[in-house]
This record gives C-alpha cells, structure tokens and sequence, in this order.
C-alpha cells in the first residue's frame, strides 16, 4: 500500500515537471512572494518558475521575516514591473539599497531601518521618482541620528507624485532649519502625513500660512500642505497653537490624530485648553479625531480642559464617526455625555485614563440612535457592571477594550454574551472569575479572534476548560493569559487537548507555567496533516518561574516551525538562548520583557490581526541547509548546561 502511494507521489511530480513554463508562471503570479518560494520548495520545475518570476511579479511583500543581504540578492532581480514593495529590513544597512530602490515603485513599505543613514531618504528621492506611497520605520535608530536636513529635502523634491508619506521616525533633526522651505517641495498631491515624532514648534511653522517665494512679500499663501486629509503626528506637547494653525490651514482634512508624551508638565502656552477644542473642525470636514497624551515620560493629563470645552467641540462635530480622547482628567459625565448625544455618526468611541467617567454616561444609550461597533474604555477605573450592561444594547459592537477597568466582574461578562458579533475582547485587570468566563461559551466565544484576560487574579486552570471545553471549532487566534498567578501547567495541557489554532499565546509573569507548557505545545497537533505545534507564531514565556533549559530542546526545529516571536527570561541560560537565536534566524527572540509583536511607533489603537503567510517552506527554501552549524551550536549549549547541572 505505501509503494503504491509512493509510486502516486512520483507520477504526479513528473505530470508537474511537464506542465508548460507559461502556466505555471500564470499560476505563480497570482502568488505573494512567501507563497512563490514555498511551492518552488517542492519540486525542480517549481524551483525554476520561481525563479524566473521574480523578475516580473508586481508586488514583493516580505515582513514577517528580517532577510539578510544575501538572502534578499536573489529573491529581488532587476524587475521593471515592481510596483510595490514590503519589506523587514532589521538585518539590512544601505547596502541594500541598489536592489530594495526600483524606479518603477509606486508603493514602499520599509519597517525597522535601524541600521541605514538618511542617505535611504535622499536615494529614495533620486531613484524612486514615481512612488505614490511611502512608509519609513526606525530609520538610522542605532547610528545616532545619522540623518542631516538635505537628506529629507531630497526626498521630497525627488517623490513629487507621492499621496501617502510616513516617516515613523524622529524628525527633530530638522529644527532650525527653514522647514516651509523644505515642505513646500513636498507634492501637491500629497493627502496623508504621519510622523513619528516632531517638535510641536515645528507643527505649528508647518501649517502656519506662508508668505510666497516668488510674490509680494504681502500676499499671504495657504497652508503648505494644503490637500491633506489625513494627519498623525507624534508630538511633545499638543497646544492651543497648534491645534488651531492645522485646523485653520487644512481646508480638507477629514482624519485628525495627535498624541504627546510630555517630559515635564506643560506651562499653559504649551497646553491644550478648551479654546484649543473649540478650534477644532473649522471646515466641518473632520470624520475622525484622536487627542491622547500618553504617560510614557511623565505623569501628567490635560488639566485645563473641561467639560466646557467638550461641549464646545461637540458643537462643529456632529458628523464625526471616530472620536479617541485620552488623559482628559477633569471631563466629567456631562462631557463625555455630550460627545455621545451629538455624534449621531459615531461607531467607534475611545477612551482612556477617564477618571471621572462613570456608568452614567451609557445610562441611555439605548435611547439614541448609535449603533457603536468599537469601544475602548481602557483605565477608566469608576466604571462598573452597570455601564457593560448598557453597552450590550450595540449589537453591532466587535471590539470591546475594557482593560484596567478593574470593578467589573462576572455581570459584566453576562451581559457580553449577548454580543453576537464580538471580534475582540480586552479584560486586563478586572475581577471576573472561572465561572464568569463560562458565560461566554458557546455564542461568544465562537465568534471571538481576540481574547485578553491579563492580570485577572482569580482566575485559575479551570478558566480554560470553562471557555474551550474540548471544541477546537473557534476562531480564537491571539489568547493573553500573562500574570495569572494561579495557572500552571495542566491549564496549559487542557489548551493543548482542545487544539484551539491559537496564532499568539501570552503567558509572561505566570510564576507556575514551566518546561511541561513548553512541551505539551510543542506536541499539539492541529491538523493532523501537518506539523505539531504548527499554528504558534507568537510564544510569550517572559519570567515564567517553570522554564528551564529542558524548555529549549523543544523550542528548536522541527518543534514550533511557524514560530517568529518568543519571549522568555534571558537568565535561564544566556548561551542557550543565544544559541536558539543563531539556530533560528527567522525567529525574534527577545530577552528583555518588551512586548511582542507590536512595531515600535505604533499608535494605532484599532483591532489588527497580522496578515499570517505559510513561512515554514520559505524558511527552508531561503536557508537551503545552510542552518546545519547552527543547529550544532544549539546541541553544544545544551551540553554545556547540562554539564553545569
């Protein structure tokens, strides 16, 4: 029976090598670029196509993985008909920027460019003459802000036909230089601005109306980006000042979002006042809005606002269908109240650090003709079961962030488990319990993506049996189950059993979750096709009191083969765990505690699901064998350890 299925394989392998060259690359051409080298993995003919394709596909789409300089020579030929491009640079330099930089580009994408220098910047104006989008992350990072003011003034002399541009970066090296100046070169069709950091002054010279450079010294020219619709900055301190100069110079804007992360606190001519608010939608265009001042540096909020200035910006917003408030301390009800009754528009409300927020703000809610689809009410510490309950009369609702809302319980969840569209679920910090989690199965928790139950205390192993219960007919794919101080090991095992496809597990600060954890997921099988532990591409095992060095046999291949982020403490065993780096190049090992999977500079705060490709065949075929030392080094570190016990 096996020879015959043998003799099965091998007829059809050769039916493929005879398939004609052009069809297969039709074929081939209609897949992105991991998807082209997993299929060229598995047979010569394939191999072939692939290679050839390469050299006219129109998208070329690489960002789970970091490739190396020679990893990426051969996957990125010469290809006049590229038109756009994504790609992980963590272990580029400007040495790639000969093959990355194709003229024919209409679209980059270039995330964790730490390494190059603003030379990227003044190549992509030189050489990329017809982008219409672009996205820069982290450049020159580890190179001491190696970026000088020409380099950017080339970038936007070059790119003149560009719509979209985000530089997630600081861009301070540019103060003191004439920034009208350079910004006025920057296209006229340019509607999408996001920046990673930049000094409030220089927003406020930005969209200050300018004088021309070629007219009377009187005739006073619009703002200089006058056809933006949608702006994000990143900023020091949001003021009255600046808020007015954007809301006044940028006739079309429609998306508004401005976040700052004081490092002292703000006098009040570098403050946000309720006359900065009433300044707000001037064109009556705006649809979205988001105010938020982060405690990332200090703790401070926007003390001079009030509910007077809520009741004045609600005033020139009626239309708005996307409102994110943060750190507004002393609105009370009656603002966040107001916002409600007058945005008749509005299906997404977010808030955070509402201090005074209570469950009276969605006493009525039914009685208004919302229909919210998104809600974040995260650190809004006075809310209780009461305001859960009213906020199930959405139906609609997909996303609720209830994190750090730490009075609500088991009534809460009740009232959730009427929420027949719920996609994610955020519960950090709050006091619901084994049976509260219950209450979600078997309606909600069928329909759930996302489910975060951080920092819940009274939760114990029973919480797995009571939302899964052996089913693994679920969609769940990201499961944050850090800092539960009572789940261990057999919570763990129970997971396992019930072969949830889980894409991200979260159990960092679990004292009890140890090497058993590690192998029963190392052991669960999905699909009984494919390879164990197949769907895990996030593993966060940070301070797990359990994890050993016999942790690290199962985390090297074959075991976790889609696996890209691990979390772990890198006491246990230094040299393992550096080894285990070495042996897995595509893996992100981190060491340190910071969270995974979240790309610095990333403000947004909407529900995302990462866009997850078959990696394990591309793995293999841009390795080819070369991993066999690394794995070498692996076994020696564990001897070594072994050798110390």
């Amino acid at each position: 029976m096996a020879e015959g299925k043998s003799e099965s394989s091998s007829s059809s392998m050769e039916s493929l090598d005879h398939l004609p060259s052009a069809l297969l690359a039709t074929i081939m051409t209609n897949l992105d670029v991991a998807s082209i080298c997993s299929v060229a993995s598995t047979c010569t003919a394939f191999k072939a196509c692939a290679s050839q394709i390469l050299s006219f596909i129109p998208s070329f789409h690489l960002l789970e993985i970091a490739p190396s300089m020679d990893l990426l020579r051969p996957l990125l030929p010469p290809n006049p008909w590229l038109k756009s491009m994504k790609v992980n640079c963590g272990r580029l330099d400007d040495s790639a920027i000969q093959i990355l930089l194709q003229p024919s580009l209409h679209e980059l994408c270039m995330l964790n460019c730490d390494e190059f220098t603003g030379k990227l910047l003044s190549e992509i104006g030189g050489r990329c003459k017809d982008l219409r989008s672009l996205c820069l992350g982290s450049v020159a990072e580890n190179r001491g802000q190696d970026i000088q003011f020409s380099d950017l003034e080339e970038l936007l002399r070059g790119c003149h036909e560009l719509e979209a541009l985000n530089l997630m970066f600081d861009v301070s090296f540019s103060a003191g230089h004439n920034n009208s100046r350079v910004w006025a070169l920057a296209s006229e069709k340019l509607t999408s601005l996001e920046i990673g950091y930049i000094p409030s002054v220089m927003v406020a010279e930005l969209f200050s109306p300018n004088f021309g450079f070629h007219k009377s010294p009187n005739c006073i020219q619009p703002s200089i980006l006058p056809n933006i619709h949608k702006l994000c900055l990143s900023v020091d301190y949001i003021t009255d000042t600046m808020v007015g100069k954007i809301s006044k110079g940028l006739n079309s804007l429609t998306h508004l979002d401005l976040r700052d992360a004081p490092m002292s606190e703000p006098g009040v001519t570098s403050d946000l006042t309720n006359s900065g608010l009433q300044q707000i939608n001037q064109h009556g265009k705006l649809k979205h809005l988001s105010l938020v001042r982060t405690q990332e540096f200090f703790s401070t909020y926007f003390r001079r606002v009030n509910d007077l200035g809520l009741l004045l910006m609600a005033d020139k917003c009626k239309t708005m269908e996307s409102i994110f408030l943060g750190g507004f301390c002393r609105v009370t009800d009656t603002g966040f109240k107001t916002i409600l009754h007058s945005c008749s528009k509005l299906y997404k409300l977010r808030v955070s650090h509402g201090t005074q927020l209570t469950d009276l703000v969605f006493h009525d809610i039914s009685a208004t003709s919302l229909s919210l689809t998104h809600v974040s009410l995260r650190r809004c510490t006075l809310l209780t079961n009461h305001a859960v309950t009213s906020l199930a009369s959405n139906k609609d609702l997909k996303v609720l962030d209830l994190r750090d809302c730490r009075n609500l319980g088991d009534e809460a969840l009740q009232a959730i488990s009427t929420l027949p569209k719920l996609k994610a679920l955020l519960l950090d910090g709050s006091d619901i319990s084994d049976v509260g989690l219950s209450y979600l199965r078997p309606g909600v928790i069928s329909s759930l993506i996302s489910l975060s139950v951080r920092g819940c205390k009274k939760l114990t192993d029973k919480c797995i049996s009571a939302l899964f219960d052996g089913s693994s007919n679920l969609e769940l794919q990201e499961l944050d189950l850090s800092n539960l101080p009572n789940l261990s090991d057999n919570a763990v095992l129970l997971l396992a059993k019930s072969r949830v496809p889980i894409l991200e597990l979260r159990m960092r600060q679990c004292p009890l979750i140890g090497d058993t954890s590690v192998m029963a997921l190392a052991s669960m099988v999905v699909d009984e096709e494919r390879w164990h532990g197949n769907s895990l591409r996030l593993l966060d095992l940070f301070n797990c009191g359990g994890i050993t060095p016999l942790s690290f046999r199962w985390l090297k291949k074959p075991y976790f083969p889609r696996l890209r982020w691990l979390g772990v403490t890198g006491s246990v065993n230094r040299d393992m765990v550096d080894a285990l780096a070495r042996s897995r190049p595509f893996l992100r090992v981190s060491r340190r505690g910071e969270e995974l999977g979240v790309e610095e500079w990333d403000n947004s705060d909407d529900f995302y699901m990462h866009d997850y490709d078959e990696m394990d065949e591309f793995e293999r075929w841009l390795l080819d064998g070369e991993d066999e030392n690394a794995d070498e080094e692996m076994v020696n570190a564990e001897d070594n350890a072994e050798a110390m016990e």
